[in-house]
């Protein structure tokens, strides 16, 4: 008697044992893979998806009215993976600057944090953020590696982490990552290049209801800190 399968899934080759099994098979271990993920892992595959659903739409729900400051680490040692007494006192010093900087007439205060994740070779941005996050009772988000500023920026766009954000990064990626924020690097950082003895830039980053920049209102500012240490 030849095969016959009645299931839903297999209307395409019915009587093909072989396709059949083979089908079956991609179910399952696409099944488990879900089940492996757990909720974290679910959310990546959305923000993927999500990615990919860009040709379809360029709104970004999750950036909505924000306003995005983009920081690099402090002042770092000769050696080691923390910050120098100048990038100690700078991170003290973003809890009140911070805390008190006008965006337009508001006075911004942080919704979200985040900070490239910790390497062997750095914790300079999570420890440049910590004091801040410790006084506003903002946890530091640290789930990015430094690389991954895409995938941050497409998270940050279908995901909604509050109406002011700021992210602390390694300079070399910062122009990539606000450019993956919808920004023009080239316009915000001379040359397209963070300078490598450049500590005290501030990028903003201000975004329309739909989650489009606002090129007249993105800009580079020096912050006016005076670091006492």
């Amino acid at each position: 008697m030849p095969f016959r399968c009645f299931s839903r899934k297999c209307s395409e080759h019915r009587n093909d044992l072989g396709k059949c099994l083979e089908s079956r098979l991609l179910d399952t271990i696409n099944e488990m893979k879900l089940f492996r993920l757990g909720s974290f892992g679910l959310f990546v595959l959305a923000v993927m998806s999500a990615g990919a659903a860009t040709a379809q739409s360029s709104d970004a729900p999750g950036l909505a009215n924000a306003t995005v400051l983009v920081i690099r680490h402090g002042e770092k040692p000769d050696s080691g993976t923390g910050l120098a007494p100048a990038g100690e006192a700078r991170a003290k010093a973003y809890v009140k600057y911070f805390q008190t900087l006008k965006i337009g007439s508001a006075t911004f205060k942080p919704d979200w944090m985040f900070a490239s994740m910790d390497t062997k070779k750095s914790f300079r941005e999570r420890l440049t953020l910590d004091p801040l996050g410790k006084a506003a009772r903002v946890p530091v988000d640290c789930l990015f590696k430094n690389n991954q500023y895409q995938e941050l920026a497409n998270a940050m766009k279908y995901k909604p982490f509050g109406k002011n954000i700021i992210i602390c990064w390694h300079h070399g990626n910062i122009p990539k990552l606000v450019q993956a924020l919808g920004a023009d690097s080239s316009k915000l950082i001379p040359g397209g290049k963070w300078p490598d003895e450049v500590f005290d830039w501030v990028l903003e980053l201000r975004y329309d209801s739909k989650g489009h920049i606002i090129p007249s209102q993105t800009k580079r500012v020096k912050e006016d800190i005076k670091l006492n240490q």
